[in-house]
C-alpha cells in the first residue's frame, strides 16, 4: 500500500542532504496515552503523596501542549500521536498520513466509513499520501530506532511511528508494514525496526493458529526471524536476551495488550515490565555508534481512564514514571533528549477539600469538620452520600448510576469504578478530553520546550535536536 510512495519516500532521505549536526544523539520519547494533569496528579500522591515528586516531575523543562486535531476538538490518539512524529495535524483515526487525508474507505462511491477488522484501509485511490515520522527521519540517517508499548504494537500511538495508512484499526496492515520481507513492508524503516517490543502477536501469526485476527496463512513473526530477528514471548525469555550479542530484537508478550500492572504483578504474568523493556530496548539501541531514537508508550494508562477504573490507571502511570527513572539512569543528558508528554486528556476530575494525607482513591473529606474531630469525616453530596476525591465528567459506570453510596465499599480497591457526571451506558465508553497536557523534557537540545506549544511543533523541536 503506497508502496511507490513509500519508496520514493526512502530514496529521498538515503540520497538527501547530509543531515545538520545536532546536541541529542540520541532521543527517548516517553508518550503516557491519556495520561491527562489530573492523572499525573493523581499518580504523584498516590506514589509518593503531595509533597513528593514523579520522575517526570524532575526532568526541568516543561510545556503545555493542545492536541486538537485537524477535524475534532477532541483528539484520539492516532492524529495526536502522529502530530508528534510529523508535525502534520490530521484527522480522527488517521495514522501518518497527510492532512487532507479522509478516516474512511474511498475504495467505493460514495465513500463509506471504515469497517472494524479491514485488512487494508488505505487503497490505491487517493486518499492521502505518507507524511515522514521522525523514526524514520532517525533510521534515514543511520541511527537505531525502536518502539516499546504496553498495548499491541500494532496500536494507534507506535503504529504512528513507523507506519501509515488512513485508519487505525487496520492493524493487520500495519503489521505488514513493520514487517521486514513481506511485500506491504514499508521500505522508509531501512533494514526494518530494531527493537519492537510489546503485545498483539494475533496480527503477526497465521489465520490457522488460534487466537489470530489475520486473514491469511503468512506468518509475520517468520520473516523477522528469518530477517535477523530474536523473538521472544515471555519476560522471563526477554530478561535472557543478551544486549551485547543481540541488534535485532521482537518482543510480543501477549494475544492483546499486555496486562495492566496491578494484574501483571497480582497474577505473576510472565510477561515484562514497561521499565525491564526499556531498558532492554536502550542496551541494545545504544550499541549502534550513531546514536538512536526509542518511542515509549504507557498506554494502558489510557484503557483504565476509559474504564473509569482510577486504580488500574494510577498503578500504569506510576509503572511508566518508573520506565523513565530506569531510562534517566541509564543514559547520559549531555547526548541524550528525553521528552515526556501525553497524546491526550480524559474527563478525570479531582475535586472536592479533602485534609491532606486523605488517600487520593478515598472518600473527600469534609476539612473543617475533620480538623474538629480529629479523625476523617466525609463530605456529602446533594443527595446526602459521600462522593470520591476522583471522579469522571462522563463514563459507562453501571454500578453508581443510581449513585450507590461509596462509603459502603472500598473505593481503593482494584476494581471499583469511579462515580461519573455524564452517564454514556457502555461499560469502558468514557471519553478523552480535549484539555492542554504536560510536558517534561531534559537533556541535550531540551531548552525549546517551554510556554503553551502545539503538538505539532513537538516534532519540529525533536527533529532540530537530533539535527535531522
Amino acid at each position: 500500500m503506497h508502496a511507490r510512495t513509500l519508496a520514493a519516500l526512502a530514496l529521498a532521505l538515503s540520497a538527501g542532504d547530509a543531515v545538520a549536526a545536532g546536541p541529542a544523539k540520541n532521543v527517548i520519547f516517553f508518550l503516557g496515552d491519556g495520561m491527562g494533569p489530573t492523572t499525573v496528579t493523581a499518580a504523584r500522591i498516590f506514589a509518593h503523596g503531595e509533597a513528593g515528586a514523579l520522575a517526570m516531575d524532575g526532568l526541568g523543562r516543561t510545556a503545555r501542549v493542545k492536541t486538537y486535531s485537524a477535524n475534532a476538538q477532541t483528539t484520539d490518539s492516532a492524529p495526536s500521536m502522529s502530530a508528534y512524529m510529523t508535525g502534520v495535524k490530521m484527522n480522527n483515526e488517521v495514522v501518518s498520513m497527510s492532512a487532507e487525508t479522509s478516516a474512511a474507505d474511498l475504495s467505493v462511491t460514495p465513500p463509506a466509513p471504515y469497517v472494524s477488522g479491514a485488512d487494508s484501509t488505505c487503497p490505491e485511490t487517493g486518499n492521502g499520501s505518507p507524511v515522514t515520522t521522525l523514526l524514520e527521519l532517525a533510521k534515514a540517517a543511520g541511527k537505531a530506532v525502536g518502539a516499546v508499548t504496553t498495548t499491541r504494537v500494532t496500536h494507534a500511538t507506535p503504529a504512528a511511528t513507523y507506519s501509515h495508512l488512513c485508519h487505525r484499526d487496520g492493524e493487520n496492515t500495519i503489521a505488514e508494514q513493520v514487517t521486514p520481507g513481506h511485500p506491504g513492508f514499508n521500505p522508509a524503516l531501512g533494514a526494518g525496526v530494531d527493537v519492537l517490543l510489546g503485545g498483539g502477536w494475533r496480527h503477526f501469526v497465521p489465520s490457522t493458529t488460534t487466537g489470530s485476527k489475520r486473514s491469511d496463512a503468512t506468518d509475520l513473526t517468520a520473516l523477522f526471524t528469518g530477517a535477523g530477528y530474536t523473538y521472544v514471548t515471555s519476560g522471563s525469555a526477554l530478561a535472557a536476551v543478551d544486549p551485547a550479542a543481540t541488534t535485532r530484537l521482537l518482543g510480543l508478550f501477549n494475544r492483546d495488550h499486555l496486562s495492566y500492572e496491578l494484574d501483571r504483578v497480582a497474577n505473576g504474568a510472565d510477561e515484562p515490565s514497561l521499565a525491564d523493556m526499556t531498558e532492554k530496548a536502550i542496551r541494545i539501541l545504544s550499541r549502534d555508534g550513531d546514536g538512536f531514537f526509542l518511542m515509549v508508550e504507557g498506554g494502558r494508562i489510557d484503557h483504565a481512564l476509559h474504564g473509569t477504573n482510577a486504580r488500574r490507571a494510577l498503578e500504569d502511570t506510576v509503572a511508566f514514571d518508573d520506565a523513565i527513572a530506569r531510562a534517566l539512569a541509564l543514559v547520559d543528558p549531555a547526548d541524550t533528549l528525553i521528552v515526556v508528554t501525553a497524546d491526550h486528556d480524559h474527563t478525570l476530575a479531582f475535586n472536592g477539600y479533602a485534609h491532606r494525607g486523605n488517600p487520593v482513591l478515598g472518600l473527600s473529606t469534609d476539612l473543617k469538620q475533620t480538623a474538629v474531630t480529629g479523625a476523617p469525616v466525609p463530605a456529602l453530596a446533594a443527595d446526602g452520600r459521600a462522593y470520591t476525591t476522583l471522579v469522571f465528567g462522563n463514563g459507562g459506570t453501571p454500578r453508581n448510576a443510581d449513585r450507590a453510596d461509596p462509603s459502603l465499599v472500598d473505593t481503593t480497591a482494584p476494581g471499583y469504578l469511579q462515580d461519573v457526571g455524564v452517564q454514556l451506558g457502555t461499560p469502558g465508553s468514557e471519553t478523552h478530553g480535549g484539555g492542554d497536557v504536560m510536558l517534561f523534557a531534559k537533556g541535550a537540545g531540551s531548552a525549546g520546550f517551554k510556554g503553551t506549544i502545539d503538538n505539532t511543533r513537538v516534532f519540529g523541536l525533536v527533529r532540530a535536536a537530533m539535527g535531522l
